[in-house]
């Protein structure tokens, strides 16, 4: 299944950098307003609809996912218990690709979800090449040994000392591993996009 490619364009479009290269920042530095033929004088009054769809559109970028993939998440999380917000975003966090990017293996979602389907780590020692994998507190999920001395791999010890990463991981960056320590919840639940109204959205269809 295809997975969705964000580019600048779309962090402009959303008005956040949805992903942590440098090229979202300056674009939206630059010109700081939607992308299209009315440039900053567009868009007027929003719908509540529109903010609805905005909110939506923001998370799936900013994740990485195709419509059919976030909507399957949204229905999963829909269908436990609590709070449906608070439950997809604990279900887009706990992705496997999402957490080696959280960690610090590299710097972007794309990439991780690259490496995770090249086969480049192990989850409790067990190959895992699935991104959309949803990993468990006390899982270890670590960079597989025969891949630790490759060009993209040769210093990620230091990228991992570095990295300041959610309270919900534990780094061990000598093992070159990550271990989920719990799930998020509270304040490791907040992001640039309000989950209420990507229920709102959902649940009006």
């Amino acid at each position: 299944m295809r997975t969705l490619r964000v580019t600048a364009k779309h962090s402009r479009r959303e008005g956040i950098a949805l992903s942590d290269r440098t090229a979202h920042a300056k674009a939206l530095a630059r010109r700081p307003y939607a992308p299209g033929v009315h440039g900053p004088s567009g868009g007027g009054r929003m719908t509540d609809y529109g903010k609805q769809l905005r909110e939506k559109q923001k998370a799936r970028r900013m994740y990485g996912l195709n419509e059919r993939q976030f909507r399957n998440l949204f229905r999963e999380a829909v269908a436990k218990r609590g709070n449906s917000g608070q439950t997809l975003i604990q279900l887009l966090e706990t992705r496997l690709d999402n957490v080696v990017y959280r960690a610090g293996f590299v710097k972007t979602r794309a990439a991780a979800r690259q490496a995770v389907s090249h086969a480049h780590f192990n989850v409790n020692g067990k190959k895992v090449n699935i991104p959309s994998y949803r990993v468990r507190p006390g899982e270890v999920i670590s960079l597989r040994e025969h891949k630790r001395t490759k060009g993209l791999w040769k210093s990620v010890d230091e990228a991992l000392k570095k990295k300041e990463a959610p309270g919900w991981l534990a780094i061990e960056a000598a093992d070159m591993a990550v271990k989920v320590a719990a799930v998020p919840s509270g304040t490791e639940l907040q992001q640039p996009f309000d989950p209420k109204l990507i229920v709102e959205f959902y649940s009006r269809q």
